[in-house]
């Protein structure tokens, strides 16, 4: 099998460089008419792979919200996954696991091994060192599988300590980039990408990368494609996924509303495509 490096590639190529969202909160399934129980998350689901499966190069379920209905939720999840990665579409579990030693490894295995939660790649947390992230590194790689590295993210609590210049003059943010790259060296395209926001002033130097950049804070959060011009520079564009989630969402429950707003953001981007 390809490496996840290169089927997302592939896959972005065929289908835009868009990563859709499924976020089912609270106030999104009430919107779309649905309980805020199980039996309304199971049908939330459903009508986002209906609506996503074949037409996106990724989705990304945030696990958090299927977490909530407990055991019940869990195998809405597992049901989500297995359905999507079935049909072809490539999956991102969005669980922003981080930790040490065997307690990593059974995060690994939980996302990036068979078992009923296996994805195509899962987000991570390297703030605990970056060779925490070791585990999952390792069997990504052993299965074909990727992993997203938290970096430069948009949120205001990020900056005191993502923006912390060491003595080497870079800043931890651009440290976790670096050992992202040295991670993709010899890679046709890496599989160890990086969470950069889209809404940010300012982004690490991604030039020696050669992975996916995922780029959330498009749409409702306020970022596009001109937030994307100023962030990431012209040789780097073809590598960035923007995330996008409200924007699509806000479109249900209708299926075809889904798939015409997903239709639009892929041109809105194909400036990205190279």
């Amino acid at each position: 099998m390809p490496s996840f490096g290169v089927r997302l590639r592939d896959a972005m190529r065929a289908h835009g460089p868009v990563c859709v969202g499924i976020d089912p909160h609270p106030p999104l399934l009430r919107s779309w008419g649905l309980t805020e129980d199980a039996a309304g998350l199971e049908t939330f689901a459903e009508i986002c792979v209906e609506a996503f499966v074949g037409r996106v190069a990724l989705v990304k379920p945030q696990v958090a919200f299927f977490e909530t209905y407990g055991s019940a939720g869990i195998a809405v999840l597992e049901n989500t996954i297995s359905v999507l990665r079935a049909a072809g579409t490539l999956v991102l579990a969005d669980a922003k696991r981080g930790d040490i030693g065997s307690t990593m490894d059974a995060y690994a295995h939980a996302w990036l091994g068979d078992g009923p939660l296996g994805s195509d790649a899962v987000t991570v947390s390297p703030y605990l060192g970056f060779g925490s992230l070791a585990p999952a590194l390792d069997l990504a790689r052993a299965n074909d599988r990727g992993v997203f590295v938290l970096s430069a993210t948009s949120n205001p609590e990020a900056a005191e300590l993502q923006t912390i210049t060491g003595p080497d003059g870079r800043t931890i943010a651009q440290r976790m980039v670096d050992d992202a790259a040295a991670a993709n060296a010899g890679a046709e395209f890496g599989s160890v990408g990086v969470v950069i926001g889209a809404t940010l002033t300012a982004a690490p130097d991604l030039g020696k990368l050669n992975g996916p950049i995922l780029m959330p804070g498009v749409g409702a959060q306020g970022g596009g494609a001109e937030s994307i011009r100023a962030l990431v520079p012209e040789s780097d564009l073809g590598a960035v996924l923007p995330n996008v989630s409200r924007e699509v969402l806000k479109h249900g429950p209708s299926v075809q509303a889904l798939i015409d707003q997903v239709g639009a953001l892929a041109q809105d981007f194909a400036f990205l495509q190279r």
